[in-house]
């Protein structure tokens, strides 16, 4: 027996905005059926296919520590620089940049509310 994941949960302040961040990062979509608006405590968005979900809660806390637990992100197309240069516009900031120079590495980005993520170089920069 075995258990399957049924979704990721980000605790945050301000669950609305934050599910909008990650449905840009990942293009994830809020269910049509019930879409989530500003002001919702809770707000899930799913990948095209819907096998993954992302689930956004409202907590009366701010983040405090590093995360325990991150998503490390590959470009679906294109470079790891031209995905950083994108999330940056999205509303990540870099924190650490662990990109050595044979081209190897990644950096560690935070979301508008801190949490940690990691952007790697895609398939074709790994194989290539």
């Amino acid at each position: 027996m075995t258990a399957l994941i049924s979704h990721t949960t980000f605790d945050c302040l301000n669950a609305y905005a934050l599910s909008v961040f990650w449905s840009k990062v990942l293009g994830f979509a809020p269910d049509a059926d019930s879409p989530d608006g500003p002001g919702d405590e809770e707000c899930m968005i799913f990948s095209a296919d819907r096998t993954q979900r992302l689930l956004f809660i409202e907590v009366p806390d701010a983040k405090q520590v590093k995360n325990r637990l991150h998503l490390d992100l590959v470009p679906a197309d294109g470079t790891r620089d031209q995905e950083l240069a994108r999330l940056l516009e999205l509303g990540a900031r870099a924190i650490d940049d662990r990109r050595m120079p044979d081209g190897t590495g990644w950096v560690v980005l935070a979301d508008p509310e801190g949490n940690e993520f990691c952007i790697l170089r895609s398939e074709a920069e790994r194989s290539g």
